[in-house]
């Protein structure tokens, strides 16, 4: 059983940061694509940015566009979640997994809160 790790989360005044991180222990993690989704509340997960096994590729959700960055390092294992100018709207609990999801994979998420 792989176990998934979030952190980083908090609460945040609109316009701050927080970086997110995401540690896991499975032994294929470099070979996976990843991804940051979130639920905010009342509403379903949405994935909000995903990155290839050797980080070639990085896609942003546009609502998050040029505010997160996404990255990752497979010798520790870890994804994370660089989330700059924070808007109330990015409140949600943060979950990591797989691209696509594997039901067996959510951690227990990171709550992020943005106060305006």
């Amino acid at each position: 059983q792989v176990q998934v790790v979030e952190s980083g989360g908090g609460l945040v005044q609109a316009g701050g940061s927080l970086r997110l991180s995401c540690a896991t222990s499975g032994s294929i993690f470099s070979i996976l694509k990843m991804g940051w989704y979130r639920q905010p509340p009342g509403k379903q997960r949405e994935l909000v940015a995903s990155i290839t096994s050797a980080s070639s590729y990085k896609n942003y959700a546009d609502s998050v566009k040029g505010r997160f960055t996404i990255s990752r390092d497979n010798a520790k294992k870890t994804v994370y979640l660089q989330m700059n100018s924070l808007k109330p709207e990015d409140t949600g609990a943060y979950y990591c997994n797989q691209i696509p999801q594997i039901s067996g994979y959510w951690g227990q998420g990171t709550q992020v809160t943005v106060s305006s």
